[in-house]
């Protein structure tokens, strides 16, 4: 518990009980993943609680975490995955100066490739381009079992299953490459369907459930936005959407710039796109219900009525963007350098945005219904 962490003006607690729905939506990215349970730190002590969580990748395994908890354990328990998959120590001290910091980063990322991490993932042995054709491991370089009782020690799948909170997370599947959803409102949730979101290759091997197999999510999407916004029931909502890497950034100016620009696009949430979308289907809905009830009541048809009723009960959506933005001591291997140091500095950069985002009490009224969508993304404002 952060000592200087504050409960929301009951007022502003007011303006959030009046959306539908109060969506936790994670992106993934490795290591950074930190950032997003400082968000929900941050939420959590102010009182900000979601009733939808949704993640891909690790943003999987922190939803898991957040959901299958019970409220006094889910602060605990994310900050013990987080030291447990960081435990590893890695130099006893490091000049200051980004430079130095710099080559500390890249030498805990490199004992992440040789060693994986605790709690997480371990290299294969033999490796796997040792192996014949079809043996097992022979489709990743790393092993996700130890990931599996992580999982099972941290999370209370029972307590997921139960519906108490909405819960999705996104995957891949393997052989068709169709994306999926799993649900708490539609599957059983295990510690199967978390590792299947994660299992990104050609680290990690697919994951198997129901006789077919499955990789992270973000090989298609970075983000469950999309699958958020697709519901049938288009309540109104407030999302907090946590990206760990930004679409924007400066001109590479070197080979380890354009490595890290490169993977910063690729994995880089379609979020403006996603919403931009959404924003023209809500204006096409609008103009539809309003066409439609110009038509008599009794010239309506059956499926004239179902369109009324539907496409009335929308409700706005407010999101709030935060985005991951990395120091300019970091480089292409920031989403697999799990050092301690690291891990609190991103946890610590997550609570200090979502407390800034919060103190923008205008951002969380509810907007008006023939708005349809809004974005506000406290890191825009200095553009």
């Amino acid at each position: 518990m952060n000592p200087h962490a504050k409960a929301l003006p009951a007022d502003l607690c007011d303006m959030i009980n009046e959306y539908d729905r109060v969506a936790l939506v994670f992106q993934g990215g490795g290591a950074l993943g930190a950032y997003q349970a400082g968000v929900y730190e941050a939420l959590s002590e102010t009182g900000c609680e979601p009733n939808w969580i949704s993640g891909v990748s690790i943003g999987a395994i922190n939803s898991a975490i957040i959901a299958g908890n019970t409220p006094e354990n889910r602060l605990p328990r994310l900050r013990e995955f987080w030291e447990t998959i960081s435990r590893r120590k890695v130099l006893p001290w490091t000049p200051e100066g980004d430079v130095f910091r710099a080559m500390r980063n890249q030498f805990s990322a490199s004992m992440t490739i040789l060693q994986g991490q605790p709690g997480f993932f371990r290299p294969r042995f033999p490796n796997p381009w040792l192996l014949p054709t079809g043996a097992t491991g022979a489709t990743s370089f790393y092993d996700t079992s130890p990931l599996h009782e992580t999982l099972l020690k941290l999370v209370d799948f029972d307590i997921i299953n139960s519906g108490e909170k909405r819960f999705s997370v996104g995957a891949v599947n393997v052989r068709t490459g169709n994306f999926i959803y799993f649900d708490n409102k539609i599957h059983t949730i295990g510690p199967e369907h978390i590792m299947a979101s994660g299992a990104l290759p050609p680290g990690f091997p697919a994951i198997k459930i129901e006789g077919e197999y499955y990789w992270d999510g973000g090989v298609v999407s970075n983000t469950p936005l999309q699958f958020l916004l697709d519901q049938p029931d288009h309540p109104s909502a407030l999302v907090f959407q946590v990206d760990l890497f930004s679409a924007r950034g400066p001109l590479p100016r070197d080979m380890f710039d354009v490595s890290e620009r490169q993977k910063d696009i690729a994995y880089s949430s379609r979020t403006r796109y996603t919403t931009d979308v959404f924003r023209r289907v809500q204006e096409l809905r609008a103009k539809l219900y309003e066409s439609l009830l110009r038509i008599p009541e009794q010239l309506r048809t059956p499926e004239d009525q179902q369109l009324i009723d539907e496409y009335g009960a929308s409700g706005p959506v407010n999101i709030c963007h935060l985005i991951y933005q990395e120091k300019t001591y970091e480089r292409e291997f920031k989403d697999y350098e799990f050092s301690g140091t690291s891990m609190r500095d991103h946890w610590q950069t997550g609570y200090e945005d979502t407390l800034k985002t919060l103190s923008r009490r205008e951002w969380l009224k509810k907007p008006d219904d023939s708005i349809g969508i809004v974005v506000h993304d406290i890191h825009r404002l200095s553009e």
